[in-house]
């Protein structure tokens, strides 16, 4: 048996006398033929062996695109933490907090689909929720780096599609009878998310489930507000306070 390991080729390591330059050009070339299983197993090998220097902290922020680029959200995210934890006042840090917002941000592709036919009770708004704070953190340190711009508009979108989700979930708490969620969720639209046109739905969710549980100054205030803000809403047609299912538009 020794003898027939001895007879083993030896395994070469290609990049053994590669300079940090030689290692980081090689991951890049590999990065742009989209082979980023083995960039990130060159950048990995650059950090490993040169841990200082520009081309180690480069390879850092490469590594976390790369796993982003290669479907890994969980160990990119990882990456991009770290690299906002080592190198905070590096010059590309607001490129880490970008990233950070990027890969979350199409990790739930499903949730920005919220006017569709899917059940938005079945999906957790995790992710978008953790792609606004990383866009938000990037937009207020970083208020005029080349990504802001960006990350600015991706949150006027989240801020959309998670008052809708939200209003979804009201609106399955009402099929269900179930009146008192249903008000505290369609409320933590109007709170939360002033701006979203969200709220004309969550305001009207309010009104039917104060009605229902019989709370008919809250449902008055709430009407009164739907009212004042959208003038022309459908919920109204048909409203007299002398109407009693005024509040029916389904």
């Amino acid at each position: 048996m020794v003898t027939a390991c001895g007879l083993l080729p030896e395994v070469q390591d290609e990049t053994k006398n590669w300079s940090a330059q030689k290692l980081y050009t090689s991951a890049k070339e590999e990065m742009n033929d989209s082979n980023y299983e083995k960039a990130i197993k060159y950048f990995e090998t650059l950090e490993a062996r040169y841990p200082y220097g520009r081309y180690s902290q480069q390879a850092q922020l490469e590594i976390a695109y790369a796993y982003y680029k290669s479907s890994e959200p969980v160990s990119a995210i990882a990456a991009a933490d770290r690299f906002i934890k080592l190198h905070p006042n590096h010059p590309y840090v607001d490129y880490a907090y970008y990233l950070k917002g990027l890969v979350n941000f199409n990790e739930d592709k499903g949730l920005f689909a919220v006017l569709s036919d899917q059940d938005m009770t079945q999906r957790d708004p995790k992710a978008a929720r953790e792609a606004f704070e990383s866009f938000k953190e990037l937009v207020t340190r970083f208020p005029d780096s080349k990504y802001t711009p960006d990350a600015a508009a991706r949150m006027k979108y989240l801020v959309n599609a998670l008052a809708y989700h939200d209003v979804h979930v009201a609106r399955y708490y009402v099929k269900r009878g179930a009146y008192v969620a249903a008000a505290n969720r369609a409320q933590s639209v109007v709170k939360n998310f002033p701006q979203s046109p969200a709220q004309e739905e969550a305001l009207a969710l309010m009104v039917k489930s104060y009605d229902a549980l019989g709370l008919k100054e809250l449902r008055d205030d709430a009407h009164r507000i739907l009212k004042l803000n959208f003038p022309k809403s459908a919920y109204l047609t048909g409203y007299s306070p002398e109407t009693k299912d005024w509040w029916k538009f389904w």
